[in-house]
């Protein structure tokens, strides 16, 4: 596919048909800084017809889970069988190199295929002479899930398919910075779901407003930053709707002094800086014992100062853009910050040159707390480096924070280190590795991180309505 290819026109999905109605606006190509398409605006008569089609079909699809699995397997076959389709459209509207691109098509489609698998249990609680007691997942209703742009197909298919297996119905509204893949997935699942079930509109904030106030939601899905979450919460609470909330991080990982760094700092790189550091869970506080510091700090510039920045289907491409103009300008900001702050910056440290949103993987030592770069959610390819020689401190450190999304423990101690990590104060904890995320994997934050979790028996469990089915076995008539 040429850079200069446009993205493909994509409607709304709605009741199983695909609607065009209503103004446009422009999707821009980080790469270029040029308008690669346009994608479709929903109105509030659109977002009517999308929440009463939700409301319409929620009897019918709760009534037969077999035949919800069976179309959640189908919509994972089909996402299979148009990977490069996908994949083109998500690298233009991205940024992201063809490979990145290629393994969040194939990640969508194999969340879509766990859910379809996954037990939707009934918990025995009481079965003797006397009585059963069961705990059933009822579904909660029409299921409003706000993706983002760093993510959006992938993070589409793990709430819709968390959200239908248990009989919800979904009015989807992805990014309006990457819309169009998600559109094409609605346009390639049309048939798969009975119309209703499924509904993707497009839009900016306005949409999301909309469908989030709207009489007909019962539960509000989100991703995306920790303001957003607080006025989608704030909007929630006069209904008493439920919200499952997965906001930013500020990740710490902490390296002890027992770990070699040349082994371990290409590992800490890609937690730090794949996807160009546009992960929520990815690494954005690095703090190493005194010990190693310099060798660390040494062989991650090395390894940034050897990243290909380029544009996706360039072979040579290990880095792509950033996907958005703000993040971009922020990225930027935070980074002149540091230096006027007295940080040094061992790679990167200024906007590369050309057009498009490139930033170079940037390496930085002199920073601490109080430091903007090192107290909030950088989302980009910066990574301040900070020393400590007490491992209570780096603790400390890693916890005084409002965000808890996720953290690491770095250590040739395995044992040491899982005690370690119990004592982050983060949704998520891992031991030589960070980040590592999967559909059977509960995940979600804690303090300003979010509320509730995705993924696994605990995310199946916060799309359903918890219902105590209890049966007194004593007879009702003389004849029993």
């Amino acid at each position: 596919m040429s850079q200069l290819e446009l993205l493909p026109a994509e409607g709304h999905l709605i009741a199983g048909e695909l609607v065009t109605d209503g103004e446009k606006y422009d999707v821009i190509d980080p790469c270029t800084e040029s308008v690669a398409g346009q994608a479709p605006s929903a109105g509030s008569v659109l977002v009517d017809g999308a929440m009463d089609a939700a409301a319409s079909a929620l009897d019918a699809w709760a009534s037969d889970e077999v035949a919800r699995r069976a179309a959640l397997l189908r919509a994972a076959d089909t996402i299979e069988q148009s990977v490069e389709q996908l994949r083109d459209v998500l690298c233009l509207e991205s940024g992201k190199p063809a490979l990145s691109a290629t393994f969040e098509v194939m990640g969508a489609a194999a969340h879509l295929r766990w859910y379809a698998n996954a037990p939707l249990p009934q918990d025995v609680l009481h079965d003797d002479e006397n009585q059963k007691v069961v705990l059933v997942r009822d579904p909660v209703g029409v299921v409003v899930a706000i993706t983002p742009w760093n993510g959006p197909l992938v993070m589409l298919a793990n709430k819709l398919g968390a959200a239908l297996l248990v009989g919800n119905t979904v009015v989807a509204k992805p990014s309006p910075f990457t819309p169009v893949s998600s559109l094409l997935l609605g346009r390639l699942i049309a048939d798969i779901f009975p119309p209703g079930v499924v509904n993707i509109l497009s839009g900016g904030d306005d949409l999301g407003r909309a469908l989030v106030a709207h009489s007909a939601t019962r539960l509000i899905s989100f991703t995306g930053s920790v303001n957003a979450g607080r006025a989608i919460m704030a909007s929630a609470a006069s209904d008493l709707k439920r919200v499952c909330l997965e906001l930013g991080g500020n990740d710490a990982a902490i390296v002890l002094g027992d770990v070699d760094p040349e082994v371990v700092a290409p590992r800490l790189f890609r937690g730090a800086f794949m996807a160009t550091g546009q992960i929520c869970a990815a690494v954005k506080r690095l703090y190493v014992h005194e010990s190693l510091f310099d060798a660390v700090v040494d062989q991650l510039a090395g390894i940034a100062r050897a990243t290909r920045l380029g544009t996706p289907h360039d072979p040579e491409t290990t880095m792509g853009p950033l996907t958005t103009r703000p993040q971009y300008e922020r990225v930027r900001a935070l980074v002149e910050n540091a230096l006027a702050a007295g940080g040094k910056a061992h790679s990167g440290g200024a906007p590369a040159d050309g057009p498009g949103y490139f930033y170079p993987p940037t390496v930085i030592t002199g920073v601490d707390t109080g430091v903007e770069l090192v107290d909030s959610e950088q989302f980009g390819p910066v990574l301040p480096v900070i020393p400590f020689s007490d491992v209570d401190e780096a603790i400390e450190k890693a916890n005084g924070t409002n965000y808890g999304l996720g953290g690491s423990i770095w250590t040739a101690d395995l044992a040491a280190g899982a005690n370690l990590a119990k004592r982050l104060r983060s949704g998520t904890a891992w031991v030589n590795r960070h980040p590592a995320v999967g559909p059977d994997l509960p995940f979600g934050g804690i303090k300003h991180s979010g509320l509730g979790r995705e993924n696994g028996a605990p995310g199946i469990d916060h799309y359903s309505e918890l219902k105590t089915l209890s049966v007194d076995y004593t007879p009702t008539r003389k004849d029993q």
